[in-house]
């Protein structure tokens, strides 16, 4: 039985290939003793800046196991693999439609899971395949044309298409190895299955996202691109069709529901539908951004610009004055901030990085709690009236296009007016007191955050750095409310699931979400 030794930390000038010598060293092995070894977790420890260290986990298969049993049944750091049981599908013959809406981790996860239960299902996405949607989207940002159904937030991939493809998660399922496995197979780095902190990168992603479809198609789903969800039609207590288009009628025994935080129309859908829903808190604010090398020289001191990572930050603060958490969220090292609006009339901004992460700026959400004594209103859609009213401030405080507001980092801090400003951001931007978009303690609570950032890292607050506005879509601003079975408590047959649903947020959590809708439908259908 193989053994997992944690803790061995190695200055982060030694390179993977040395590492085995190291745990020799440790372990007091010679190498004929060893019958194979991987590196499972690698994590950058920088804590110390006069000594940043890699810190591995290992998991080692010893001959003579026995002996090394004994030897090291008192070390806290070493410990016994625990043995995996592999999950076995049955196949599972059945007559029953199922149509999965949404296309992004949620939906395409369900589906490759629902392939391994030997079932097929329809997969519709309102926006267009991801050859396509990203040609959509670099026309909006050269142009500022907007296209409302294939954009940053609609289309092949979902919302994470275009972002750092972040893979980090706070959630433990036992999915999650079989999501990153799956995620390798279809193109992303194998190192994703050992870093504490992978991401994938918007352009390898994107790869990603088409080797799955390849592969659902040649598993026999089928496709529908441009198909917009527009109804959920009722039958007998339970789904029994979607509408398409306003035109296009499809038969549904089950409907997994995966449509992304951004699909406004089809909250307005689910309430005409009496399909219970529920207003959610969430964050809105501003994005930073500043030099990378500035960040690096801030997390590394001295050793900045050497052969380490360019620098990630994650802060938080409590505003004692307004009694609010403001944090940073969804950090792009290496990055630009884009433009994410996807309807008509807004701005919207959110971080994006590339593989590589070879951008010279650093960019992150810096984001306040909102929720119900922020809205007008206490309806359940009050949140997403909430937002499209600052999205819809930010388009008219850029010249009523999609330039995005801005302000120097240091001015919005002191509550001066803005100077002239420079941003990543395209269409482009506009020089503006951000403050003013901005509900008061939104803005009292990041000018607050904004300078104990500054006491966390020396250097954070700079005239170097800016901002643009507005960040609305941190999460979903509503739950549709669904019961144990994962299915709506209102209507059987419909599973939400993923970020649009209000309970999942990023890449890895909206897959497991999926993943589990789709056991319980094949659960349900073994069971007829």
């Amino acid at each position: 039985m193989p053994f997992l030794i944690r803790n061995l930390a190695i200055d982060y000038r030694i390179d993977e290939a040395s590492v085995l010598g190291y745990l020799l060293n440790r372990l007091n092995l010679r190498p004929d003793e060893v019958i194979s070894w991987k590196i499972v977790r690698k994590g950058l420890d920088a804590r110390k800046k006069t000594a940043i260290r890699y810190v591995y986990t290992i998991e080692i298969s010893v001959r003579n196991e026995a002996v090394y049993i004994e030897k090291f049944r008192t070390d806290r750091d070493i410990t016994h693999v625990a043995e995996k049981e592999l999950k076995s599908f049955s196949r599972i013959l059945s007559d029953k439609k199922i149509v999965i809406a949404g296309m992004g981790p949620a939906g395409l996860f369900a589906a490759l899971r629902l392939a391994e239960y030997g079932l097929r299902a329809t997969l519709v996405e309102r926006g267009r395949p991801v050859e396509e949607r990203v040609q959509d989207v670099q026309t909006f940002w050269d142009r500022g044309i907007l296209d409302p159904e294939s954009n940053v937030q609609f289309g092949e991939g979902g919302a994470g298409t275009f972002s750092d493809g972040k893979l980090t998660t706070r959630i433990r399922d036992e999915n999650l190895g079989y999501i990153l496995e799956n995620l390798v197979r279809f193109g992303a780095p194998r190192e994703i299955l050992w870093l504490a902190k992978p991401h994938i990168g918007t352009d390898r992603l994107r790869r990603v996202v088409a080797g799955i479809r390849h592969e659902l198609l040649a598993r026999g789903f089928d496709i529908r691109f441009s198909g917009k969800l527009t109804d959920i039609i009722p039958g007998n207590g339970r789904v029994a069709a979607l509408l398409l288009n306003n035109d296009e009628e499809l038969v549904s025994d089950y409907v997994v529901l995966a449509t992304g935080h951004s699909a406004r129309d089809t909250y307005q859908m689910l309430q005409r539908r009496s399909i219970r829903l529920e207003m959610k808190p969430f964050a809105i604010g501003l994005r930073v951004e500043h030099p990378q090398e500035l960040i690096d020289k801030i997390q590394y001191g001295m050793q900045a610009g050497t052969d380490l990572p360019v620098a990630e930050y994650a802060l938080t603060h409590h505003d004692p004055e307004t009694g609010r958490p403001v944090y940073s969220f969804c950090m792009c090292p290496g990055g630009v901030v884009m433009a994410a609006a996807s309807e008509e009339g807004c701005v919207v901004t959110n971080g994006m990085s590339s593989y590589h992460r070879n951008s010279p700026f650093a960019n992150s959400a810096l984001v306040v709690a909102v929720g119900a004594r922020d809205f007008t209103g206490s309806h359940p859609l009050a949140g997403v009236d909430f937002q499209r009213s600052l999205e819809r401030k930010a388009y008219a405080a850029g010249g009523n296009s999609y330039f995005a507001p801005a302000q120097n980092l240091m001015d919005f801090a002191s509550g001066r007016g803005s100077n002239a400003v420079h941003s990543s951001y395209r269409p482009g931007v506009v020089a503006v007191d951000l403050a003013e978009l901005l509900p008061r303690e939104v803005a009292r609570t990041l000018q607050s955050g904004v300078r104990a950032f500054d006491r966390k890292m020396r250097g954070f607050l700079t005239a170097d750095a800016s901002l643009t506005g507005v960040e609305t879509r941190t999460s979903s601003p509503v739950r549709i409310v669904r019961g144990e079975d994962f299915q709506s408590v209102s209507l059987p047959g419909l599973f939400p699931v993923g970020e649009g649903a209000g309970y999942a947020g990023g890449i890895m959590s909206a897959a497991v979400d999926g993943i589990r809708a789709a056991d319980q439908i094949a659960r349900e259908l073994q069971m007829k």
